[in-house]
């Protein structure tokens, strides 16, 4: 009798489920084997610069009505500058100049028979969406500021490899009986801003989420606790939703143990 119960571990109840969709609504899921080795096997690190590489050298720019490819040493700039977030200036500071460039692209520095021009590097191709990478990946091992020891956020999700989103998966009963559970997963985003724990991981955040299975809600870099807002989403209906959560994924090798084969009710 008792194995029939509902199982209300993190595991069952948000975390697979969330997976579950992401995948389904065609993200790529990187183990966390697979994603440290992306991050050249350092928990310091946290972007995937070789699939920002990969992605960067897709942009093109016009000039003289051809069109042209960036040089190395311009992707090489890039890459350098978004890879190096400036936390001295403050977490709120960093996270801002990641949103512009994520949002406007970045100048670089060319030369075209020997004529300096300076064209602007997207880093997201706003235009064509299936000219992007979408990752995502499981307990994300980072390392604190001091050094010692590490965070594990539940899922964050890469675009181009930059870590644009990070999510808290929590059961619904909670451990406790002392704060509904989603508050848990808000306390951990934010508690992970701190300058002694993960900052440099969420210098680029664009959306955080706390998630039970039942209940989600939403912040960014640096929204207190009191203005994270319920999560609706309106443009899939509950009946899209729940299609896409039992879509029967496929057995795929890089798939994690907690992810392959699996069909969520």
């Amino acid at each position: 009798m008792q194995e029939n119960l509902p199982k209300f571990q993190e595991e069952y109840s948000a975390k697979i489920p969330t997976l579950t969709l992401l995948h389904n609504l065609g993200w790529t899921f990187l183990s966390p084997e697979q994603a440290l080795s992306a991050r050249g096997g350092k928990t310091c690190e946290v972007v995937l610069r070789n699939v920002l590489r990969e992605e960067l050298s897709k942009r093109r720019f016009t000039y003289a009505g051809k069109e042209r490819t960036f040089s190395e040493n311009a992707i090489d700039n890039v890459i350098t500058e978004l890879c190096s977030p400036a936390l001295n200036e403050g977490l709120g500071v960093a996270n801002e100049k990641i949103y512009n460039h994520l949002l406007y692209g970045l100048s670089v520095r060319e030369f075209i028979d020997g004529k300096k021009i300076n064209p602007t590097m997207q880093i997201i191709d706003w235009g064509n969406t299936d000219n992007n990478s979408f990752l995502f990946t499981e307990e994300l091992s980072v390392l604190r500021t001091n050094a010692v020891e590490s965070r594990r956020p539940d899922i964050v999700c890469f675009v181009n490899g930059l870590p644009l989103a990070v999510i808290e998966a929590k059961r619904p009963d909670g451990h406790t009986k002392k704060a509904p559970t989603i508050e848990e997963g808000v306390s951990q985003n934010i508690r992970n801003q701190r300058n002694d724990e993960i900052p440099h991981l969420f210098a680029y955040t664009q959306l955080l989420l706390s998630i039970n299975g039942a209940d989600g809600r939403y912040g960014t870099q640096g929204t207190p606790s009191k203005f994270w807002a319920p999560w609706r989403e309106e443009d899939i209906v509950e009946g899209k939703f729940f299609s896409l959560k039992n879509k029967m994924l496929p057995d795929y090798p890089q798939a994690s143990a907690t992810l392959s084969g699996l069909c969520v009710t």
